[in-house]
Parts: structure tokens; C-alpha cells; sequence
């Protein structure tokens, strides 16, 4: 039996954090944003909805060479935080965060997205009848309404960023304690033919992506269809 080593223990506890940092910090994002998209009728929407989905068709090394090179010492972000004394960013936990922010995007607005969309605006317009004011009717109406689409988008933000390589590779290396997630590692092992501690680390990742798809299938199967159920009273709002 294999038992896993410090460092590998260490991409796992890392990996974790990772994701945690960009799920939150997904949320706080994510949420004005598919707010926006539902309901805007700008000429530029399109633009934006491309660039925010923009992650899922571009290789990921593609993303992490332009990140690496935006972020770098003769980059437009790196001379900005240069000149900021805030450091450099490549190679760093900070710079995974911002990456994989970018990269996981798509996974955390389009679900809530399309929750806002298929809530529709008569619940917003009763509640706006009963005087409730603009972030009242936002966070007493249309977040409860759309839980299934943010339960989808915290799921699939997290389990994407566990299983990213390309971004992590390209923008972070391969540093122990630094930037070396659980994909990197089991990189490292098989570059080695260490596959018994690379067939460890993959079965983990196997098992946690089933179990994740499982978890979306029996609690989020309803994200896609969040508008309220109709009421025989007229006005009253019902949970879906």
C-alpha cells in the first residue's frame, strides 16, 4: 500500500485552498455579472458574454501564456503592481488565484446566469408592488429564487479549479508549498514513472469528479429551471 508523502499531502491541502479562494472569490463576481447579462440590453452584452465564456473554448496554456506575460515584469499588470510595491505575481499563490479566477469564470456566471433568466421579472415586480426597495427585492427575491443556479456555479467553480493544469502550469511553475496543485504533482510522478503514487493521486481525482457530477445530478438538477410554480392566488409567490 502506497502512502501518500509530504509534499503530495501538501499540493492536496493546497489544491483545496485553491479552490476555496476562487470559488468565494467567484461569487462576489460572478453574481453582478450574470445579474447584468440577464437583464441588460446593451449593444456591447454579446462582447461581454463572449469574453466571459471566452475560457471555455481557449486552450488553457494559451490563457496562461498571455496571463503570464500580462502579469509578467514588461506587462501592463506587472509594471502596475511594480509600480504599486506589491510584487510580482507570477509564480505566486496570488497569481493561481487571479488565473484561475479568469479561467473558472464561464463555470460560475452562466449557471446563475440562466437561474436569473428563468426567474423572470414578475416576482422582481410584486415585490417592487409591496414597496420592497432595489436590494431588497436582489437579496429577499431574486438570490432565494435562483439558489439552484449558485449551488450549480459553487460546485462547478470548485471542481473545475481542482482539476485545472495548463493555467496552474503556465502561470505558477512547479514550486513545493507554492504553487504545485494536485495536477502538477501527479505531472511530476508520471514524469518520473512514479505510477503507483501517480495512480493514488488520479483515483482520488476520479473519485472526487464523480462524486461531484453525482452531486449536481441529485441536488442541482433543478438549476436550469428556477422560476417560481404558479399560484392559484394572484401575486403570491411560491418557492419553486
Amino acid at each position: 500500500m502506497t502512502v501518500l508523502d509530504p509534499d503530495d499531502l501538501q499540493a492536496v491541502w493546497l489544491t483545496l485552498k485553491l479552490a476555496g479562494a476562487v470559488t468565494l472569490l467567484l461569487l462576489f463576481i460572478a453574481t453582478p455579472l450574470a445579474w447584468w447579462l440577464a437583464h441588460s440590453r446593451k449593444w456591447y452584452k454579446g462582447i461581454v458574454a463572449a469574453l466571459v465564456a471566452l475560457p471555455l473554448v481557449l486552450p488553457p496554456t494559451v490563457l496562461g501564456f498571455y496571463l503570464l506575460l500580462l502579469m509578467g515584469p514588461h506587462g501592463i499588470v506587472g509594471e502596475l503592481t511594480a509600480a504599486l510595491h506589491l510584487g510580482a505575481l507570477p509564480f505566486t499563490f496570488t497569481g493561481l488565484v487571479i488565473g484561475s479566477v479568469l479561467f473558472s469564470m464561464p463555470f460560475a456566471v452562466q449557471p446563475i446566469q440562466n437561474a436569473f433568466e428563468a426567474m423572470g421579472k414578475r416576482p422582481l415586480e410584486v415585490a417592487a408592488t409591496l414597496r420592497a426597495g432595489m436590494w431588497d427585492r436582489f437579496f429577499s427575491v431574486a438570490v432565494p429564487l435562483a439558489r439552484p443556479g449558485f449551488l450549480t456555479a459553487v460546485i462547478l467553480a470548485f471542481a473545475h479549479t481542482v482539476g485545472e493544469f495548463g493555467v496552474v502550469l503556465m502561470l505558477g511553475g512547479n514550486i513545493p508549498g507554492e504553487t504545485r496543485v494536485l495536477s502538477v504533482a501527479i505531472y511530476n510522478h508520471v514524469e518520473a514513472m512514479e505510477y503507483s503514487a501517480a495512480q493514488w493521486l488520479a483515483g482520488g481525482m476520479v473519485l472526487f469528479s464523480f462524486i461531484v457530477l453525482l452531486s449536481l445530478y441529485l441536488t442541482g438538477g433543478k438549476s436550469w429551471k428556477v422560476a417560481p410554480r404558479k399560484s392559484s392566488v394572484p401575486g403570491e409567490l411560491v418557492e419553486p
